[in-house]
């Protein structure tokens, strides 16, 4: 699989993402992909289509009907960095 990433290991191409970069990324993460987060990457990917910005994780919690912490129960740690970066998203502002 060829595609370009960052230092942080942020998809360079927006428009090359695809779910198998999605797994690709994970995997480089040593994560696995499920269903349950490739729903809400395409959530966040949505959201970002309509807005051009990336969803703090207040609003996206809301409009997917999640509570935050089961985000964090899900990702383990910084689920919106992690949605970001396997979703072929910009880093989230804030997040360092």
């Amino acid at each position: 699989m060829d595609f370009e990433t960052d230092g942080e290991g942020f998809l360079r191409n927006r428009d090359e993402w695809t779910p198998e970069i999605a797994r690709e990324i994970a995997s480089r993460d040593g994560r696995e992909m499920t269903d349950e987060i490739m729903n809400y990457i395409n959530g966040a990917r949505e959201m970002f289509e309509r807005n051009s910005t990336v969803p703090p994780i207040r609003k996206f919690t809301k409009s997917m009907g999640v509570d935050k912490k089961e985000l964090f129960q899900v990702f383990e740690t910084g689920p919106m960095k992690l949605i970001c970066k396997w979703g072929g998203l910009p880093k989230p502002t804030g997040c360092v």
